[in-house]
């Protein structure tokens, strides 16, 4: 879908906008208390995310503003560079460094975020939201609005302010907040959400009226300033323009600045990237924003917010929330946000002062309440122990410290549980039967470290003397040099003392080290000679077993092509149905030139057919006749329903060669019943008799036409065999071999 809104979601865009910006207001303005900045440097942060960056971002539904999680920083900063003038010489340079990082594609990072992480994120952020605002609700108002932090600059933290909200609650800020609550909470559930009007504008206006009515209830319920939004009142435009600072264009070449421009660019640019993940997984059209784009559009606006006086800036996941909850759709949503914030902070600061900041906590709690939703927590529960306890590490670590750091907390523990699997299963060991014999392959990981080498050196030892194995590194993309000596000294002096046969494989392409090949993949002459009958139709019941258990034999089929180049000794000869989900090779999993096909339909015994049945047993010496049905044949199907109609028609002139189909089949219809069928009992227990049947029919004819394959049966070269293949789950099962047996 476009970025730009369509017609049919202006309205729905533009009242998301107005709803964006009444949480975005208080919010810019406690970032830039709690930053020790000027007021309105929050507000110029705050109207350049949403006038500037949401042009230029790849993003449909990200809200770019100043940032909680960097306030403390920008505290520091200021402090270390003893103005706030030469702090905005530090953004400025920071948003240069931004463009260049989105330039050279260091936006690729965001792909390595595991989503347990950023779930929590989304969790972590939810669940702060709720518990910072409640205080704000009842009216304790101490602490910033929008702080997100766990220690608090008044002192306290988040538990300890509901301990102290409990016990200085506001009359006026309670009702406010509570009437609030309750009208979003109903909103939602009645045909009211409907509305191209925001439920936050209606909650504000009503906060603002039932504000001024306490003002008649006494000064115990009155809302005092420090209890209501407080915007920065400029006599004119132009004073509000001359009270922005410039930055100091002196400090440019002073090394602090360097170091914070540095500190900014990279905290600003995980936020941003972090929050984007997050974001995009909030949309519920599931868009994804280009990662190198944004780190672009935050390097522009950073760049502006230098210039103009305003605090550095990153996407935030609250304000997006806020925006999709609401029904937004594009950009216009954030772009809206930012001319209101511009137009109203201009012309109507005294207004805005009028909003109690209770009703406002009420919003922010109940878009805590959507991002730490039940259904996700649980989500994350029911799934694998490495998901989840990531996801409650970045909860924990977020609650208890500020975002940032949460966020490396949960990545450490998602990168320890990477770790573990390393240590744990950096190769699989699977027995195989090949043509020439048992082979155990031990197939290693894609990511061969160091840390492998304990588990690697274990599964070397385990191998039984004598044994054939093979070393599998073809899925491997890098391997430690550790881990490759380990491999040489097991070849050159363990392996030889213990008498195992060992190749190598997938190494001499990446790796000094040449592949060797010590065990046999397919039918040599040497092997069909030594194998039995009742052996190869047991390779045929492993190698379907494995089929079905989806745990094939890795093979290189274009050695095999090179093997079997010269001349062919397959093993059995498999006369199946032409029915194109019938295909032997894969469902018995065995390799190239082990298998003659021959493929007929209903895999009767037509004249030809039994020829290249005589050929590959008789003349190429194969050891096993399979015969091979199938369930939902439509050869079989076909001529049942044919027989049950009442006056079946003759096959028209031009199918004539069809008729010696039906014909054959029709004698194994008349096996499973004497009089013809009726379509009412044409059921699917009784189609596979008929399927059975048809089987056993073809085992006789060839019995009873072939004098050379009835020699070879009788002197114990040859086994005949019956199966039938369940198209539905790939299982072959093979039929009793006396109820196919014939005299002659």
């Amino acid at each position: 879908m476009s970025a730009r809104a369509a017609p049919h979601t202006l309205a729905r865009d533009a009242s998301a906008g107005v709803a964006v910006f009444l949480v975005a207001l208080p919010l810019c303005l406690g970032v830039a208390l709690a930053s020790g900045a000027p007021l309105l440097s929050g507000i110029i942060a705050g109207v350049v995310g949403g006038v500037l960056v949401a042009w230029l971002s790849g993003s449909h539904t990200s809200v770019s503003g100043p940032a909680a999680g960097l306030a403390a920083i920008v505290a520091v900063q200021i402090e270390t560079l003893g103005s706030f003038e030469a702090f905005l010489t530090a953004v400025v340079l920071a948003g240069v460094m931004q463009i260049v990082l989105g330039v050279i594609r260091a936006g690729a990072l965001a792909a390595f975020f595991p989503s347990s992480v950023i779930k929590g994120l989304l969790s972590a952020i939810g669940i702060t939201l709720v518990l910072k605002q409640i205080p704000h609700l009842v009216g304790y108002d101490p602490d910033w609005f929008g702080d997100m932090s766990f220690r608090q600059l008044d002192g306290e933290n988040t538990f300890s302010a509901l301990a102290s909200a409990a016990g200085s609650m506001h009359a006026g800020a309670v009702l406010v907040g509570l009437v609030s609550l309750g009208l979003l909470v109903f909103w939602e559930r009645t045909p009211l959400r409907r509305l191209p009007l925001p439920a936050m504008l209606v909650v504000v206006a009503g906060g603002i009226l039932m504000a001024l009515g306490l003002e008649r209830l006494g000064e115990g319920w009155l809302l005092g300033s420090a209890h209501l939004v407080q915007v920065p009142v400029s006599r004119s435009v132009a004073d509000f323009f001359a009270a922005l600072p410039s930055p100091d264009s002196s400090a440019f070449w002073d090394s602090r600045v360097h170091i914070a421009a540095a500190t900014v660019t990279i905290v600003a640019s995980l936020e941003t990237l972090l929050n984007l993940e997050a974001v995009d997984k909030l949309d519920p059209q599931r868009r994804v924003s280009p990662p190198n784009r944004e780190l672009v559009a935050q390097g522009v606006g950073n760049l502006t917010c230098g210039l103009l006086g305003g605090l550095p800036l990153t996407s935030v996941v609250v304000r997006s929330s806020v925006g999709l909850d609401a029904g937004g759709q594009t950009r216009l949503t954030c772009f809206v946000h930012g001319l209101l914030l511009l137009g109203l902070v201009l012309l109507a600061p005294t207004l805005l002062n009028m909003i109690p900041l209770s009703c406002l906590a009420a919003v922010l709690i109940v878009t805590g309440a959507k991002l730490a939703s039940p259904r996700l927590i649980r989500s994350m529960w029911v799934q694998s122990r490495d998901q989840f306890v990531p996801f409650a590490a970045t909860v924990v670590g977020i609650l208890l410290t500020d975002l940032l750091v949460g966020i490396f907390v949960g990545l450490t523990v998602a990168l320890l549980f990477v770790l573990r699997l390393n240590l744990k299963a950096p190769l699989r060991v699977t027995p195989e039967r090949q043509p020439g014999g048992d082979v155990l392959r031990i197939e290693l990981s894609g990511q061969v470290t160091f840390l492998s080498r304990a588990s690697l050196r274990a599964g070397l030892h385990a191998i039984p003397e004598g044994a054939h194995a093979v070393i599998d590194a073809r899925k491997t993309v890098t391997m430690d040099p550790d881990v490759l000596e380990l491999v040489r000294e097991f070849e050159r002096e363990l392996a030889p003392r213990r008498g195992i046969q060992l190749s190598l494989e997938g190494f001499e392409q990446r790796y000094e080290l040449k592949d060797r090949i010590r065990y046999v993949d397919v039918a040599t002459r040497e092997v069909r000679d030594r194998s039995s009958p009742a052996q190869v139709l047991a390779l045929l019941e492993q190698g379907n077993e494995r089929f079905r258990s989806a745990r094939p034999i890795q093979r290189d089929h274009l050695r095999q092509v090179q093997a079997t180049g010269e001349a062919q000794f397959p093993l059995a000869v498999v006369l199946s149905c032409m029915d194109s989900r019938v295909a032997t090779e894969v469902i018995f999993d065995v390799g190239l030139g082990d298998l003659f096909s021959v493929r007929v339909a209903g895999n009767i015994a037509s004249t030809m057919g039994l020829g290249s049945v005589e050929y590959g047993c008789a003349v190429a010496g194969a050891k096993l006749l399979l015969v091979l049905g199938h369930t939902r044949c439509g050869a079989v199907s076909s001529t049942v329903d044919l027989l049950a109609e009442d006056n079946p028609e003759p096959l028209p002139d031009e199918l004539s060669n069809l008729q010696a189909l039906v014909d054959s089949v029709a004698e194994s219809v008349h096996g499973v019943t004497s009089s013809p069928p009726k379509l009412d009992e044409v059921t699917d227990e009784f189609l596979y008799a008929v399927t059975e049947e048809n089987v056993r029919h073809t085992l006789r004819e060839v019995l009873r036409r072939s004098a050379a394959l009835r020699g070879l049966v009788e002197s114990g070269e040859l086994l005949l065999a019956g199966g039938i293949y369940d198209v539905s789950d790939g299982r072959v099962t093979f039929l009793d071999p006396q109820s196919t047996s014939v005299q002659a």
